[in-house]
């Protein structure tokens, strides 16, 4: 008689990272070499204890680990030093909510980010990336990450306000939530808030702009609440506001608290996705070579693009998910236990913070071997592993998962499509990868770039084969790869 072989449970190994400064831990090495400091902590285990500051904490190394953590929010929820800072800003938004209120936020604000939904906002993202690179003249500089930063800013303001903020405000917007980003990093790694009460220049920049970002949105809710309603997010919210005997109506500050959130949340990872995308394309030129291909023949006359041509925008999509494996602008990220638990057969106590890097997941060579290389066929359908989707989570898992996870692969391959169908862009000479600024986000925070003549694909037509019986229907959640949706 057989008799079934019990399967072996995994193994876990743990440790603590070396280097421990009195007072500020490692946040010294998080601060000042972020991810040489991440690359060394799965040598000591896949669970290793660090210091933010004086407190204790536990870095997870391995993506089914990872997967444990974020697949139980009721065990490890939102929490620990960064959603302790972030929620400071936000307030009680979706990003920052505990898990027993956040179904009914996440409810809420759904039908907006919904794949049928975000079809709607085509014309918009392509529009206004198309005015982003109008103005950029070939043989000039070009300043990327500032252009892709008003970008984005204008399209999230746009689905979040309609056209409630105009072009100096938007920027001023923009200004204020870089300012902001890099201000709560170093909040984060070394929580001691005695240092920042002191009235030293970045305190007060970002003191000043926390100030006037919250002073912005307020006179927006102001303004709108005395006009019409319109079919955009804050009248969503403003309409759940009143109370007309339904479901009950939410507070003037969780309307506050949810476009402060959807704002930070949507601009900076998207703007500096966008400028990784020009910067790793000027270093590959086969790969900008399949791009522009793709554009040709998918673009004819190089026209926008539309919600018909996402289906066949395959390769520009497989460009962005490579981008956000390669250089996630979304890093690192904290949940806190809310009761005493055993992770990796350790035992945390009730508090403890737990941190978890996409960047780590991305890069290791377990998961994908040659981590640093830039490929976007790693993601053809057939070749991608369980293992390697499982550990691609740039909008993380689970049930806290980004709800604006598809429109933001929607938005940045329109806007790669957009822009790389116009101009082509190339490093200055001299230049040499520059070192990642940390902040809450990671990317290329100030990328000049020069901006050259675009010469289209001269048999382009016959590079991507497409059907001639007329277009399919759109399916926005699969078109181009089945990779990050999944993740």
């Amino acid at each position: 008689m057989g008799r079934t072989v019990p399967e072996q449970k995994r193994v876990w190994t743990t440790g603590t990272a070396p280097g421990i400064f009195p007072l500020l831990g490692h946040g010294i090495a998080f601060y000042r070499q972020p991810l040489a400091f991440l690359n060394s902590l799965p040598t000591y285990g896949d669970l290793v204890e660090i210091r933010l500051g004086p407190q204790r904490a536990w870095m997870v190394c391995h993506p089914e680990l990872t997967h444990e953590v974020l697949m139980d929010p009721h065990t490890f929820d939102k929490g620990g030093p960064l959603y302790d800072r972030l929620g400071k800003l936000m307030g009680d938004g979706l990003v920052t909510c505990r898990q027993p209120t956040h179904r009914a936020k996440r409810a809420l604000l759904q039908p907006h980010f919904r794949p049928s939904h975000v079809a709607h906002y085509t014309d918009l993202v392509t529009e206004e990336a198309e005015a982003v690179c109008q103005g950029w003249q070939t043989g000039r500089t070009v300043p990327v990450t500032q252009a892709m930063m008003t970008l984005t800013t204008r399209v999230t303001s746009r689905v979040l306000l309609s056209d409630s903020l105009d072009d100096t405000t938007t920027a001023e917007v923009g200004d204020c939530l870089a300012d902001v980003v890099r201000g709560l990093f170093v909040r984060t790694v070394v929580p001691i808030d005695a240092l920042f009460r002191l009235p030293t220049p970045p305190n007060r920049r970002y003191r000043r702009a926390l100030s006037r970002l919250h002073a912005i949105i307020d006179a927006v809710i102001a303004e709108r609440r005395r006009g019409p309603d319109r079919d955009d997010v804050l009248g969503t919210l403003l309409t759940a506001a009143r109370d007309d005997g339904g479901a009950p109506a939410i507070t003037d500050q969780e309307v506050h608290d949810h476009l402060i959130t959807l704002l930070l949340t949507g601009v900076e990872t998207q703007a500096l996705t966008l400028a990784g995308v020009f910067s790793l394309l000027a270093r590959h030129p086969e790969v900008e070579r399949q791009l522009h291909a793709e554009l040709d023949s998918v673009l004819a006359e190089g026209r926008r693009p539309g919600p018909d041509d996402l289906p066949h925008l395959v390769y520009t999509r497989r460009v962005v998910t490579e981008t956000l494996r390669h250089s996630s602008p979304g890093w690192l990220f904290t949940r806190v236990a809310t009761r005493e638990t055993e992770l990796a057969g350790c035992r945390l106590p009730k508090g403890a913070a737990v941190l978890y890097s996409p960047y780590l997941l991305h890069h290791d060579p377990a998961s994908f071997p040659d981590p640093e290389r830039f490929d976007p066929d790693r993601w053809l359908p057939g070749r991608s592993t369980a293992e390697q989707r499982r550990a691609m989570m740039p909008f993380s898992a689970g049930n806290r998962k980004c709800i604006g996870d598809e429109f933001a692969m929607v938005e940045a391959t329109l806007a790669l499509a957009t822009i790389a169908g116009r101009r082509r862009l190339s490093h200055l000479p001299g230049y040499a990868d520059q070192k990642p600024r940390p902040g809450i986000t990671m990317g290329p925070r100030s990328l000049v770039m020069f901006c050259e003549p675009r010469s289209r694909t001269p048999s382009a037509a016959s590079l991507t084969p497409r059907a001639t019986a007329g277009r399919r229907t759109s399916d926005i959640r699969t078109a181009g790869d089945d990779v990050v949706d999944n993740a």
